[in-house]
């Protein structure tokens, strides 16, 4: 069975974790051109810039905690097992450590290494290197197990049938700019589903949603999903 309910997570719900969004003025995106850290063609240019701005990045997601936005959605998931997806663009493991178990990550995580080589994929150390060499091929081939632009997103399939069969749909802390997680609401909402926006300000996107709450996530998300825990499941359709 596909999960009843669906969140879209972007940067704004991290960000009071103290995990900067791209759009952060001074944040730590700010003073790196992503053409040359967040592209492959960056990174085949100057690996060891790119190592570095990841390792500063990872340094920043070990250093960081979950906050109540985090943790709302990681209740409400324990108390509806198996009815709730998080689809995250975020690449930090908030979710995780705050208790969520059923999480997509579609660009990735910077606590992840892959091999650009073999394909081969372990936790990433703290600190990585371009001469760090593969553990399964030996190449030095290494790089963060992130998805940058240019790549295809991970575990599309998996993300588009669960939008097919949802019967709500939330967005919390997105742009609204950023393909395909910008396209999710018009796929949950040609299905039938409830489309839910929550944001500091109105995504791109925000039209597209039947009902948009503006405000901090750890204000907003927090009253939002209590309110839908006490909602009872809605009869399927037909």
């Amino acid at each position: 069975m596909p999960p009843r309910v669906v969140i879209l997570t972007g940067a704004g719900i991290s960000a009071e974790s103290g995990l900067g969004t791209f759009r952060d003025a001074g944040g730590l995106w700010a003073d790196w051109p992503l053409a040359d850290v967040a592209t492959p063609e960056g990174f085949a240019r100057n690996p060891a810039l790119v190592h570095e701005f990841y390792n500063a990045r990872r340094r920043n997601v070990l250093d960081s905690h979950p906050n109540a936005a985090h943790e709302a959605l990681a209740m409400w998931e324990m108390d509806r097992a198996g009815e709730i997806l998080i689809v995250t663009q975020n690449i930090d493991d908030l979710h995780e450590r705050a208790g969520s178990r059923a999480v997509i990550h579609m660009h990735g995580e910077v606590l992840g290494a892959l091999c650009a080589a073999c394909g081969a994929r372990w936790p990433a150390p703290e600190r990585m290197d371009p001469a760090d060499p593969c553990p399964a091929c030996r190449a030095p081939a290494t790089r963060p197990d992130v998805v940058w632009f240019g790549e295809m997103p991970y575990r599309m399939d998996a993300i588009e049938a669960a939008l097919s069969g949802c019967e709500l749909f939330a967005a919390i802390g997105t742009s609204g700019q950023v393909w395909p997680a910008a396209g999710f609401v018009e796929r949950a909402r040609a299905a039938g589903a409830r489309c839910v926006e929550l944001n500091l300000e109105p995504s791109a996107v925000a039209h597209r949603f039947h009902e948009v709450r503006l405000g901090p996530a750890t204000r907003i998300v927090p009253d939002w999903a209590a309110a839908e825990r006490g909602r009872p499941p809605q009869p399927a359709a037909g």
